[in-house]
C-alpha cells in the first residue's frame, strides 16, 4: 500500500513574550491510502496539535518545521489559497464538540451545503441534493426535514452525525477525527464508531482517529502511534500494541484500562504524576519523573528509537 501521508520530522514551537516553547519534537508517521491510524495519549500529549498542524490551522504564534507530505506535496511549501483547496475538500476533520463546532444560526443544510458549493462546482439545487444524500449516508432519518433544523435541535449523536457528513461532503481522502465520541454514550459511541469504519469502506479513505480511550482506538485503528509530551514514544500495528506493548508508558495506559472481571474492591493501576508543561521539559527522557523502571541513563539522555520486534519503541529500558 503507498502512504497518502507522510508526515517527517514535523517540530512545532509556540512563540510566547519569553521566547519560544517547543510542543511536538521530530514527530514521524505515514498513513496508507485505506488505512486507519490511531493517535493515542493523555491531555497535553499534543495530540490535537498534531491534527491542527496537517490541516495548516494553527496561529500565527506557532512555528512549523519538517515536512508534511500529502499525496506526494508538501503541505507545509503551499500558499494559503492553495492549502484552503484541500483543506475541507482532500483533507477533512471532524473536531471534538459539534455544539461548538457548528453554526447556532445556521440551517444544517446551508452549512453542508456551503461546504459542496465551495469547493464543487455546483448549483444550490445540486449542493442541497448532495446534502441530503450525506445526512442519508450518515443513517440521519428524515434528512428532507433535518436540513431545514438547527444544531439546538439535534441531538449529541445526531450533531455528531452532521459533523460526520460535513467532513465526508466532498469525498475526502483524508479524514482526521479529534475524539469524535467524547460526550457522548457509549450506545451512541458504538454507533458513531461503526459509521466511521463503514464510510472509510465505502468511500475508501484513510482515517487519523485521535482519542485518549484506547478501546475506541482498538476498534478502529490499523495501527497506533503513542504520544507522551510531544514526542511519539511507541508505534506499531493495533494488535502489537495491545498484546506486546514495549514502553512503560503504553503499559500504563493499558493497565489503567477497567476490566470486567476486576473485584470491585480492586484499585485501578494508575500512572502517578501528570504530563509536565512544554516549558518544564529537561534533558533525558520525558517520561522519567513517571516511570518505575527509570535509571541513571534515563535522567540525562533522551531515548533513540529502538525496532524491537513489530515495535519502534523510545526507551531505554524497554526490556
Amino acid at each position: 500500500m503507498s502512504n497518502l501521508l507522510e508526515v517527517r520530522d514535523l517540530c512545532v514551537d509556540f512563540i510566547n513574550d519569553e521566547g519560544s516553547v517547543n510542543i511536538i519534537s521530530h514527530l514521524s508517521f505515514s498513513v496508507a491510502r485505506g488505512e486507519v491510524l490511531g493517535i493515542v495519549g493523555e491531555s497535553g500529549s499534543g495530540k490535537s496539535v498534531t491534527s491542527l498542524a496537517v490541516m495548516r490551522l494553527l496561529t500565527s504564534a506557532a512555528q512549523v518545521r519538517g515536512s508534511i507530505l500529502f499525496d506526494g506535496r508538501d503541505l507545509l511549501s503551499l500558499t494559503e489559497p492553495e492549502m484552503q483547496q484541500i483543506r475541507g475538500n482532500r483533507i477533512a476533520m471532524i473536531f471534538q464538540e459539534p455544539m461548538t463546532s457548528l453554526n447556532p444560526v445556521f440551517t444544517i443544510g446551508r452549512q453542508i451545503s456551503e461546504v459542496i458549493m465551495q469547493h464543487q462546482n455546483v448549483s444550490k439545487k445540486e449542493a442541497l441534493d448532495r446534502t441530503i444524500e450525506m445526512l442519508k449516508l450518515v443513517r440521519i432519518p428524515l434528512p428532507e426535514n433535518v436540513v431545514r433544523q438547527y444544531p439546538h435541535q439535534l441531538s449529541g449523536g445526531m450533531r455528531q452525525r452532521v459533523m460526520i457528513a460535513i467532513a465526508l461532503a466532498c469525498r475526502p481522502g483524508l479524514l482526521i477525527a479529534d475524539e469524535p465520541t467524547t460526550a457522548l454514550d457509549v450506545t451512541v459511541e458504538a454507533q458513531i464508531l461503526e459509521l466511521i469504519n463503514e464510510l472509510k469502506d465505502k468511500l475508501n479513505s484513510s482515517i487519523i482517529i485521535i482519542s485518549h480511550d484506547l478501546a475506541v482506538v482498538s476498534e478502529i485503528a490499523d495501527k497506533v502511534a503513542v504520544m507522551y509530551s510531544g514526542r511519539i514514544v511507541e508505534y506499531a500495528d493495533v494488535h502489537t500494541i495491545f498484546n506486546k506493548p514495549k514502553h512503560p508508558y503504553t503499559r500504563g495506559l493499558l493497565e489503567a484500562v477497567p476490566d470486567i472481571d476486576m473485584n470491585r474492591q480492586q484499585r485501578l493501576k494508575e500512572i502517578r504524576g501528570v504530563v509536565p508543561r512544554p516549558d518544564e521539559i529537561r534533558e533525558g527522557c520525558r517520561f522519567k519523573t513517571r516511570c518505575d523502571c527509570a535509571g541513571e541513563v534515563c535522567m540525562d539522555k533522551e531515548p533513540p528509537f529502538y525496532q524491537v520486534g513489530k515495535n519502534l519503541v523510545r526507551c531505554w529500558n524497554y526490556a
